[in-house]
C-alpha cells in the first residue's frame, strides 16, 4: 500500500504542479464516427504525449474483453443508482469531456479512477489519475487520506480541516454496476469535502468503451 500510495502522491504532484493541459475540441474530416454532431475528438496532452480521444471507426467493433459481460454477482456488483447524493451532479460523457477540457485545463479540476490499481492498469480514461477508494475508507484520521486531501488542496490548522481551495473532482470506476466511485465520493463528503465540488460518471469504464472510445494503458 505504501509503494502504491507514493505513486499516487507523486502522480498527483506532477498533474497539479507541472505543463498538463490540453488542446481544443477538434473536427477532423477524416472522422467519420463523431462524438458528436460537432465534436469528432479531443486532444490533450499527458505524460509528455498527446492522446486523442476519439471513438473507434469501426462501425462493425464489438467488446471484446470483460466489460462485453453482462450479469454479475450483486452483492457486491450491484446496479448503482442515477444520483448517490442531491449535491453531486451525475454526469455523462459530453459533460466529461467538457471537465477536461475546461476544469483539468485550468488546474481547476482532476478526472479520479477510483479503482484498485490493477483495473486502472490494464486501461483507463486519457487525463485521469487513480486515487482507489479504499485509501479513502479509514476516514480523515488515516494518514495516507490527509496525504490526498491535502494534495487536493485541503488544509489542516489547529485540528480544524479548510476545504475552501480544494480541486474539482470527477470520479469514475467500472459501470453501472459498480460501487467505488460512489464509495470514494460518500468517504470524501464524510472528510469534508465539499459535495458540489464533485462529480460522478456513473456509466465508468464499460460505457465508456461501449461507445468505443479511446482508453490508454499507464505505464
Amino acid at each position: 500500500m505504501k509503494a502504491s500510495l507514493y505513486k499516487i502522491i507523486k502522480l498527483l504532484t506532477v498533474l497539479l504542479f507541472s505543463s498538463f493541459f490540453l488542446q481544443p475540441l477538434t473536427a477532423s474530416a477524416e472522422n467519420k464516427v463523431g462524438i458528436t454532431k460537432n465534436i469528432k475528438s479531443l486532444d490533450i496532452k499527458y505524460a509528455g504525449k498527446t492522446v486523442t480521444i476519439e471513438r473507434n471507426q469501426d462501425t462493425n467493433n464489438k467488446l471484446s474483453n470483460s466489460f462485453a459481460k453482462t450479469s454479475r454477482v450483486c452483492p457486491p456488483f450491484c446496479v448503482q443508482p442515477m444520483q448517490i447524493h442531491p449535491e453531486v451532479k451525475t454526469v455523462g460523457e459530453i459533460e466529461l469531456l467538457n471537465f477536461l477540457d475546461e476544469e483539468v485545463k485550468q488546474n481547476e479540476g482532476l478526472l479520479i479512477d477510483a479503482r484498485l490499481p490493477d483495473w486502472f492498469e490494464k486501461g483507463t480514461i486519457p487525463g485521469s489519475i487513480n486515487i482507489p477508494f479504499s485509501i479513502l475508507d479509514a476516514g480523515i484520521e488515516s494518514g495516507h487520506a490527509k496525504r490526498i486531501i491535502t494534495l487536493l488542496g485541503a488544509s489542516e490548522s489547529d485540528d480544524q480541516w479548510d476545504f475552501g481551495n480544494v480541486q474539482s473532482l470527477l470520479l469514475f470506476c467500472n459501470g453501472p454496476w459498480c460501487g467505488q466511485s460512489a464509495r470514494a465520493i460518500n468517504n470524501l463528503i464524510k472528510m469534508g469535502y465539499p459535495a458540489e465540488k464533485l462529480f460522478w460518471y456513473r456509466g465508468g469504464m464499460q460505457s465508456w468503451q461501449s461507445l468505443g472510445l479511446t482508453v490508454v494503458t499507464p505505464k
